[in-house]
């Protein structure tokens, strides 16, 4: 993968404040900007605020009104909980910039003005927004001899998507959105699937955003109108996910899904700023040279490619963009995140956004192997304290031929590269099967269940899930296949009072179900697979309830009945877990 870390600078004029009193203001404060604000030196911080949205609420909510839902509330309450900060700044002539994905501002000062605005009660902490270069594959592998173009990609073979094409699904109905790099729009593998062209002309508004504000040595320079690509990385993953030119170049695993794109980095170079500033872009996307109060959350994505990293130690906090992926997830908007090129040590992912829990976090495997490449990052994730288990998943990753610029077509290697098939993958799966599009939990659990499971002792390993390769090897047509089979169905058949009333569990396909019965007069009766139907005796008099509670790969749902004590018709319930 491309490992990207980046930091961004703003610039402006900066007033000077007298000193905070507080005692306690500099536990708010990293070492770092402390560091940087000695001797009256200056620093760019984000100033993250107490108050944070609770996105709870969508659980409930399906599809586009989840995405809704979460920028409407995230906005608010941004909007109401920022204005004492704002008008304080305000009143000093410090210019700053409002993120509402995460609750913040981003400011620039001294230390008179980190220990005044740390001693706020509305301000949580502050946190550094650096810059350095960020972008780092592993060396690249000779590109392999004697393939032709008009050849599916290894990669894509080895995951059976060319078979999940076969079954008429291609990724249609799905919008892909990448973060990274900056894309050759206008590459023939993208350029049709480029959801800002209609066939004839481009239309760039909802479609594509540029978070660098400022640069001097890109070839896109600032603020790019249209998507531009400095790099070849960004182009080259987007063209994994869903890239063919029609001609023979078959390099995408989901060619019939759109996209869309943000660039976060300058030449390699980002910040906790400009990934904040694509997430918001995502969660809503808005007109180039716009701004996020008038974005559209129903032309948000439905997955997003993340072949990025933002590494804590040199800078980047781990918690500063947690927030903005965990909206995501809450939108519906699933984040397939690489694990990282760290290398071959246990624990070794240690940065954002693969350690997240929110994230579904992708390792890279040996082309037509399963055997690990060396460069993968390894769990499980120290940083946080969690010890979660990542990767989640494994897919190729080296010598991947994609879509680079200039129209052309070259080999990369990394867990970035791994990153879009996967992401291509869940495309392939909404499409397939598009009541699951948005439901992030069902689509993870399909995908884990169905991989091809790898087992390894390493890194506290015991079989699989592992921390090498998560679940084992994506097998796209083994998910599409179980995400298309019946969910729950069941047969009840109530009996005469004290006469055994039969259940019987008619749910098909090889996820486990489990099912709870629980019954008038207080005994409850659970039952795993796909059991024989179940027998319970009542004693009670009167009127009976029965409850049952079925869960499954796909979720849980209940059914509850009350029956007189008479003997009633054989009813049929088809029961959808979702």
């Amino acid at each position: 993968m491309a490992r990207i870390i980046f930091f961004g600078l703003l610039t402006g004029i900066f007033l000077l404040f007298p000193p905070a009193s507080q005692a306690q203001s500099p536990a708010k404060i990293p070492a770092g900007l402390l560091a940087k604000t000695a001797a009256g030196g200056q620093a760019e911080f984000f100033v993250i605020l107490t108050g944070q949205a609770d996105l709870s609420g969508a659980a409930s909510l399906t599809g586009k009104a989840k995405t809704r839902y979460v920028y409407e509330t995230l906005w608010r309450a941004a909007q109401s909980s920022q204005r004492p900060l704002r008008a304080w700044l305000d009143g000093r002539g410090v210019p700053y910039r409002a993120f509402y994905i995460t609750n913040a501002l981003l400011v620039e000062g001294d230390r008179d003005l980190l220990l005044a605005l740390a001693a706020r009660p509305d301000v949580a902490r502050l946190e550094e927004n650096p810059a350095f270069d960020s972008l780092r594959l592993p060396a690249q592998a000779p590109p392999p001899r004697g393939r032709s173009p008009s050849t599916i990609e290894a990669g894509l073979a080895y995951v059976n998507a060319d078979d999940v094409w076969g079954l008429g699904f291609t990724g249609q109905g799905v919008v892909i959105g990448g973060q990274d790099t900056g894309y050759q729009w206008d590459h023939p593998a993208l350029l049709n699937q480029y959801r800002g062209w209609n066939g004839s002309a481009a239309w760039h508004d909802y479609n594509w955003h540029d978070s660098i504000h400022s640069s001097f040595f890109s070839s896109c320079g600032s603020n790019s109108p249209q998507p531009c690509d400095d790099h070849n990385h960004g182009t080259h993953t987007m063209g994994t996910a869903a890239g063919d030119d029609g001609l023979g170049n078959q390099v995408g695993m989901a060619p019939g899904a759109e996209w869309i794109g943000c660039r976060n980095m300058d030449v390699g170079v980002g910040s906790p700023a400009t990934y904040l500033e694509c997430f918001e872009f995502f969660l809503a996307p808005y007109p180039v040279g716009d701004s996020p109060a008038n974005g559209a959350p129903d032309l948000a994505p439905d997955v997003t490619i993340n072949s990025w990293s933002c590494p804590p130690g040199e800078g980047c906090s781990w918690q500063t963009l947690q927030g903005a992926i965990e909206a995501h997830r809450a939108a519906g908007i699933m984040t397939v995140a690489a694990v990282g090129n760290a290398g071959s040590n246990c624990s070794s992912l240690s940065v954002p956004p693969g350690i997240y829990d929110a994230a579904y976090t992708i390792g890279a495997l040996e082309t037509d192997s399963d055997s690990l490449a060396g460069f993968s990052s390894r769990g499980p994730v120290l940083i946080d304290g969690s010890n979660r288990l990542k990767p989640d998943l494994a897919a190729p990753g080296v010598a991947i031929r994609s879509s680079i610029r200039n129209s052309a077509y070259g080999f990369l290697s990394g867990t970035s590269m791994a990153t879009p098939h996967v992401a291509g993958a869940v495309a392939l799966i909404w499409s397939a099967v598009p009541n699951l599009k948005n439901n992030i939990a069902a689509t993870e659990t399909i995908l884990n269940e169905t991989a091809h499971h790898l087992s390894t002792t390493e890194c506290a390993g015991s079989g699989w899930p592992n921390n090498l390769y998560g679940y084992g090897r994506l097998d796209v047509l083994a998910a599409v296949e179980a995400a298309r089979l019946p969910r729950a169905a069941f047969s009840f058949t109530p009996s005469p009072l004290n006469r055994p009333v039969a259940f019987a569990n008619l749910t098909t396909g090889s996820l486990p179900l489990t099912s709870t019965w629980q019954f008038g007069d207080g005994a409850t009766l659970t039952t795993l697979g796909d059991p024989q139907p179940v027998q319970h005796t009542y004693t009670a008099t009167g009127t009976y309830t029965i409850t049952l509670t079925a869960s499954n790969a796909f979720g849980q749902s209940t059914f509850t009945q009350t029956h007189t004590a008479v003997q009633l018709q054989a009813l049929y319930l088809p029961l959808v877990v979702k």
